[in-house]
């Protein structure tokens, strides 16, 4: 899709008058940083220290998930029994490796560290909900930088990680907003879901796996050229599904 073809919806004129979003939810690994890749070494090599080999289905399934999840879909997909030490240990194991991995630094994805700055400069503010651990993403922020953000939110913050709504709900509690007055962003089938259960508005843009269009989601190339019309249009177009 050329560059300067942006929302993936029917033309629509930008109401500039129209209520904006009262902040702008951003998801963290394959939307804002280049991580997934990241993510796949680690994983692969926990399954062959496990003694086994990670399909792609597993690993495509993985995708935006937590910690817990991911074991659980890496255990079964190596045909291992539950056995709670040996996953603590692939999580041990598992973290170690990608600590070393962040350490190197990530990639930043195309178009996200403008889009982050425009939001800003807009006016809106910036939240981080992320499935990633809490120490993990401060690695991560090192590079990101934090001042980019309001508020943050890891998956081992909450009770129930993504694809709960718990990680967006408490972003937009600790920014003092309704999570439906939000506008989220997201790569994944399993962070759009959470964002969508969370009852914010979704702007997809997909990394490593598509997403399915559907009611709720605005989807998108790239976040290259995003504009302050285009997070409007997105936000408006999702508020006017719920209201028809």
């Amino acid at each position: 899709m050329p560059a300067e073809e942006r929302l993936s919806v029917p033309n629509i004129d930008a109401d500039l008058d129209a209520a904006p979003p009262a902040a702008v939810l951003w998801d963290m690994d394959g939307t804002l940083v280049d991580s997934e890749k990241v993510w796949t070494v680690s994983l692969h090599e926990t399954a062959a220290w496990l003694g086994g080999e990670l399909s792609v289905a597993a690993r495509e399934d993985m995708i935006g998930s937590n910690m817990s999840r991911t074991l659980t879909i890496m255990f079964d997909d190596l045909g291992l029994p539950h056995d709670p030490d040996r996953m603590a240990g692939a999580e041990r194991f598992m973290n170690e490796r990608t600590e070393r991995l962040f350490a190197q630094g990530l990639e930043w994805r195309p178009g996200a560290l403008e889009a982050l700055r425009m939001v800003r400069a807009a006016g809106w503010r910036n939240a981080l909900v992320t499935n990633t651990e809490r120490f993990l993403t401060e690695m991560a922020l090192d590079g990101i930088g934090r001042e980019h953000f309001a508020v943050t939110v890891c998956g081992d913050e909450v009770e129930h990680p993504k694809p709960a709504a718990d990680p967006y709900l408490r972003a937009a509690a600790l920014l003092g907003v309704d999570a439906a007055e939000c506008l989220a962003v997201e790569d994944s089938p399993t962070g759009s879901l959470a964002a969508q259960r969370a009852g914010a508005a979704v702007l997809v843009v997909p990394c490593d796996i598509p997403v399915p269009a559907g009611p709720g989601r605005v989807l998108r190339e790239s976040l290259v050229g995003l504009t302050p019309t285009d997070i409007r249009q997105a936000y408006r177009l999702v508020t006017g599904e719920r209201a028809a």
